[in-house]
């Protein structure tokens, strides 16, 4: 088994320590901030140094590379951008207190998805949907390592799913913008320029961000084990039990549970970096 370090930094003490500590062959470099230790063995003591020295550590089999994936679906607030987008909307109503609580209990587990999206969305009535565009264009940012990786994926020839809680109006965005096959989210429902409160169609939920990962899969023809997923909090967690590699970025300790690799300090990128 391969042990695949990076950060921000790579302290290099602290490497040749991860490497005596896992008795490992030897070390390969993969990027300036990422190495491979190959033939590493478990030791107790990897999480704590790595925490110590602001690392991330996963482990991947000998051998497993990009090339073994054909899907990779992938969360959109705080997971591919840097923001809770209905957050950032009620922050215009001058509610953005009393909706980032309910998203923060929703994304730790705490309360049903379904019904924290009612509650918040039904908070937004009456707000203008030029606001929407607002948040957008000067709120949103990708998070770091966002374009690097979505670049290595459509090299790897690797169908791209961005898939969402959160509102079409974005992830429509996003899709054009980064080159995602499939975009899917809630629609909110509009009325004489305004939002009404409510969603239209169906909810899209932990189960149907779930459903539409195995949907791509069975469409595409893969195996299970082929396909990569990507998230931050509970309502990723159905997602990324379907998927063969599960990736918590930056995540609640809920969903880093049930992950294969756990991103705190690297960019998104670092799904590249641990399958290179």
């Amino acid at each position: 088994m391969n042990l695949v370090v990076q950060g921000a930094e790579v302290d290099s003490l602290a490497l040749r320590t991860l490497a005596s500590l896992t008795a490992a062959s030897s070390i390969v470099q993969i990027t300036p901030s990422a190495f491979r230790l190959v033939d590493a063995e478990a030791h107790d003591e990897i999480g704590a140094l790595c925490a110590r020295a602001r690392l991330d550590w996963t482990w991947v089999p000998a051998g497993r590379r990009l090339s073994d994936f054909g899907l990779f679906v992938t969360d959109m607030d705080s997971t591919l951008i840097n923001i809770e987008c209905i957050d950032e909307i009620a922050d215009l109503q001058g509610l953005k207190g009393e909706v980032a609580a309910i998203t923060e209990a929703a994304m730790r587990g705490e309360i049903d998805f379904r019904e924290s999206l009612t509650r918040r969305v039904a908070l937004l009535a009456g707000l203008r949907v030029e606001a929407l565009a607002e948040v957008y264009e000067e709120r949103l940012a990708l998070n770091p390592g966002a374009e690097r990786l979505m670049r290595g994926l459509k090299a790897a020839g690797i169908h791209t799913v961005l898939v969402s809680g959160g509102f079409t109006y974005f992830t429509e965005r996003l899709k054009v913008r980064l080159g995602f096959d499939e975009a899917w989210a809630n629609e909110l429902e509009v009325a004489d320029g305004r939002l009404t409160g409510r969603v239209s169609g169906a909810v899209i939920d932990a189960a149907a961000k779930a459903a539409h990962l195995v949907r791509a899969r069975q469409t595409l023809g893969l195996r299970a084990e082929q396909t990569i997923a990507a998230g931050d909090g509970a309502n990723d967690i159905p997602m990324l039990n379907a998927a063969g590699f599960g990736v918590a970025f930056r995540a609640k300790p809920v969903l880093r549970e049930v992950a294969d690799c756990r991103l705190d300090h690297s960019g998104l990128d670092g799904i590249l970096n641990v399958l290179s």
